[in-house]
């Protein structure tokens, strides 16, 4: 009898063995490798999908915001659905637009990024833990500055919740700062796991493994936190001011140390391509704004008559050998500065270089398309995609010694952005630059002295354009916040006495999105789903009002 209930017990132990390999208990996972893990958090930094069709990263967004900002715009102008955004205008609440960033930060990183501190914590890979950490804080401030009070903070990773109370964007300004110390002080130790080379292996695809980039990395973070509160008391009184000067300089000096997305390019993968390439095809409908345009061929007051040779690496152009934008709001339409869309050989290509006129939105006539090797700067399967880049480091820099009224040390700051981005354009996208278009020595020498001014003589406005043109197609995000903060063309540079964005236009009358008001664009809603689940949560924030769009975010005020 007892050997009977023996063979029961070894059999029942089996069987629950067997049973546990074969339906592992979700709620306490296998612990798989760290190192495959952050792969796919990185990708969902810039453009990530899922098998769910979700996406996350800053490039989504980015093709959205770029039209508020004027970077670009939909080449159909107000007949192609997609006009609302190019009229300033917020998504309706069902609708999944202006999501990508949320998606990346909850879902895409999200509980992999809990595992990968978890994990890398058990098994003292202190390099790990701290990358994620600064992977979290960089998330926080991207969050914050496009959804504003409307994220998610102190509950944002409890599974036991299905509805949610969201946090003033305060919070996560403040969140965002704690965790950039924490991730500073796990990149700083050397002891446990830590190897630079086993760190590679998960970090491949974006600082190589090298832990000193990804501390400076979570510098320049710090330095955008204190840059985007210039309007509130305490940075006039210099405290803040103080922490950016601070912060950039332990941030990105040289294009080294810049922070990149890379991509191996290929094309059997979608996923293994730039979110702006030709594979993918999303930003084959956008057009070239007449803003930026403007602004590197002489057109605006603020650099009038200066050709800026950086153009024949950004933009495109058209047939008739020169460069044409578009106005986001009326595309190809009346007004929109084109005799017709169809043969006119002024209207600007796509970022592939495809010179076909859309004819209508029904029948583009192959005006969306581009070829694996016709596309320049950003818009190539592989091209790196920067996140933050030394150039940017030194206009933060140049703004904050500006306002402290150190006019000297501002005008070094503003060269060497300028010069920081010339260098890491010809250095890294020259590629399908025709050589008669190449930046020399002489172009660029030519240029910086014709837009630098002496020190007393160096305006905001200056310093933010520069930087408008340096963070060109990928520091969006970056960009809206900046113009946010001087309320587009609301706010005059103390010295010119016009607006800082020197030129810039906002849609208004019958172009400015209805549900607007009189108002321009400041954030954007949280993502679709919490229209199902947090009801209570967003009428508290105002975020059933038609709207909200417009409200000014805490970072924006005084």
């Amino acid at each position: 009898m007892k050997k009977y209930l023996l063979y029961i017990a070894l059999f029942a132990v089996s069987c629950s063995k067997k049973l546990d390999d074969a339906y592992l208990n979700p709620n306490a996972p296998t612990v798989v490798p760290i190192e495959t893990l952050l792969p796919g958090i990185i990708g969902s930094m810039v453009g990530a999908s899922s098998t769910t069709g979700v996406s996350g990263g800053v490039a989504g967004d980015a093709l959205v915001i770029g039209r508020y900002i004027q970077y670009w715009g939909d080449y159909n102008g107000q007949s192609n659905a997609s006009y609302i955004y190019d009229e300033m205008g917020g998504p309706a609440f069902t609708s999944a637009t202006l999501a990508t960033i949320w998606n990346g930060f909850y879902f895409g990183q999200g509980q992999n990024l809990n595992q990968v501190i978890n994990w890398g914590s058990q098994q003292q890979k202190w390099d790990y833990v701290g990358v994620a950490l600064a992977i979290r804080a960089w998330g926080w401030l991207e969050l914050a500055n496009e959804y504003a009070d409307g994220i998610i903070v102190r509950e944002a990773f409890n599974t036991n919740l299905q509805q949610f109370d969201y946090d003033p964007q305060s919070l996560a300004y403040d969140t965002c700062r704690d965790v950039c110390f924490q991730a500073l002080a796990y990149l700083s130790r050397t002891d446990g796991n830590v190897s630079a080379t086993n760190l590679a292996i998960g970090d491949a695809f974006m600082n190589g493994g090298d832990v000193n980039k990804w501390k400076k990395f979570v510098y320049g973070i710090l330095a955008r936190s204190y840059a985007y509160l210039a309007n509130k008391a305490v940075y006039a009184s210099g405290d803040y001011a103080d922490s950016v000067i601070k912060y950039c300089g332990l941030a990105q000096q040289t294009n080294d140390d810049n922070t990149t997305a890379k991509f191996s390019g290929n094309v059997n993968v979608s996923g293994n391509n730039s979110y702006y390439g030709p594979t993918r095809g999303n930003v084959g409908g956008l057009r070239q704004a007449a803003y930026i345009v403007g602004m590197m061929t002489g057109q605006n007051p603020t650099f009038a008559g200066v050709f800026d040779p950086r153009a024949f690496y950004m933009l495109r152009m058209n047939l008739g050998g020169t460069f044409q934008g578009i106005t986001p709001w009326l595309g190809n339409g009346p007004g929109g500065g084109f005799t017709t869309a169809s043969g006119d050989p002024n209207f600007p290509p796509n970022f592939w270089g495809n010179t076909a006129a859309p004819q209508s939105a029904s029948a583009p006539s192959g005006a969306t398309t581009g070829t694996l090797d016709s596309g320049r700067y950003l818009f190539r399967n592989n091209a790196e995609f920067p996140l933050m880049t030394a150039s940017e480091m030194q206009f933060l820099l140049a703004e904050a010694e500006y306002r402290k009224g150190n006019k000297s040390a501002a005008l070094t700051a503003y060269t060497n952005g300028i010069s920081l981005n010339f260098d890491m354009l010809t250095q890294k996208y020259a590629l399908n630059v025709p050589s008669d278009q190449a930046i020399t020595p002489t172009s660029e020498a030519t240029y910086l002295a014709a837009v630098t001014p002496a020190p007393e003589d160096l305006t905001l406005s200056q310093i933010m354009l520069q930087k408008y043109i340096a963070l060109y197609g990928w520091g969006v995000q970056e960009t809206w916040v900046d113009m946010r903060r001087f309320h587009y063309n609301g706010n005059l540079d103390p010295v010119a006495g016009t607006p800082v964005y020197a030129g810039f236009t906002p849609p208004q009358g019958q172009y400015l999105y209805i549900n607007n008001g009189d108002s321009l664009v400041y954030r954007c809603k949280p993502q679709n789903v919490e229209y199902t689940y947090d009801i209570p949560s967003l009428t508290k924030i105002g975020a059933m009002n038609l709207n909200y769009h417009t409200y000014e975010p805490w970072f924006n005020q005084n």
